[in-house]
């Protein structure tokens, strides 16, 4: 397969190799953010396959998530290649859909998500190396007061950090949470809609209990390298190639 079209500047993949991510300010503009979020404001199918998940407090925070990247609004986004584009360039490799998820921080009652790296899960779902990324998007404007994204600059590089259960989630081992707190800094990732955040899997990173009156909703399209593909059955999919969509055809949708 060819090599993606080079989206980033040296700077921002310098900045996430050294950081562990880059923040792209308005990937998306502020139309299509519209188009997404009116569409995902009314779909019941969304709600309906929403489900909780408990922080250690016991406040809920809700997520739908899917592995396959089909041909519903959703994955326009997941399929966009903007963000694929991206994602190849940051792995260096050819990029896989391995899930999506839209994360329901609702206003008051959506609760935090504890210390985590997503490959303290995906380490248990067969995948050897941590060649994964997630590129979250704004779909609501990010800030302190309704739990923005927390991370931990740089710790990607510490590597794997043993995981165990949190509530309903699975946290970070808090010993090495808060060694690496004292030597690195806490980057509160405040974000507008159409803004993408590319984080490695191996970023440390958390947010807070939402305690605003404004609700905090993103997508977060995460791809596997083709070369990391499970060695066993796990609930996310094997490597199978990853169809690009027309960089109009969140727009197109949007006409329909």
């Amino acid at each position: 397969m060819a090599m993606a079209t080079q989206l980033l500047n040296d700077e921002q993949v310098t900045a996430y190799e050294r950081d562990g991510y880059v923040l792209c300010r308005q990937l998306f503009a502020v139309d299509e953010m519209q188009i997404l979020l009116d569409f995902a404001r009314a779909d019941p199918a969304l709600q309906q396959s929403a489900y909780a998940r408990r922080d250690a407090q016991g406040n809920e925070t809700k997520l739908a998530l899917w592995n396959e990247a089909g041909e519903s609004l959703y994955s326009m986004f997941s399929r966009s290649p903007r963000l694929v584009d991206a994602a190849e360039q940051l792995l260096g490799q050819e990029v896989y859909h391995w899930h999506t998820k839209m994360m329901l921080k609702e206003p008051y009652v959506g609760g935090a998500w504890e210390w985590h790296q997503d490959y303290g899960y995906w380490y248990n779902y067969g995948c050897l190396y941590p060649w994964l990324i997630s590129c979250l998007i704004a779909v609501d404007r990010a800030n302190r007061a309704n739990g923005c994204l927390q991370v931990i600059r740089g710790s990607h590089l510490i590597g794997r950090v043993e995981h165990g259960k949190t509530g309903d989630q699975t946290g970070a081992d808090m010993e090495k949470v808060n060694a690496a707190l004292e030597r690195l800094e806490l980057v509160y990732v405040e974000a507008e809609p159409g803004d993408v955040l590319f984080f490695h899997s191996n970023l440390l990173h958390r947010s807070d209990k939402n305690e605003s009156p404004h609700s905090r909703w993103s997508l977060i399209c995460c791809y596997n390298a083709a070369a990391n593909s499970p060695y066993k059955p796990s609930r996310h999919p094997n490597y199978t190639p990853l169809v690009k969509v027309s960089d109009s055809a969140i727009r197109e949708w949007g006409k329909k």
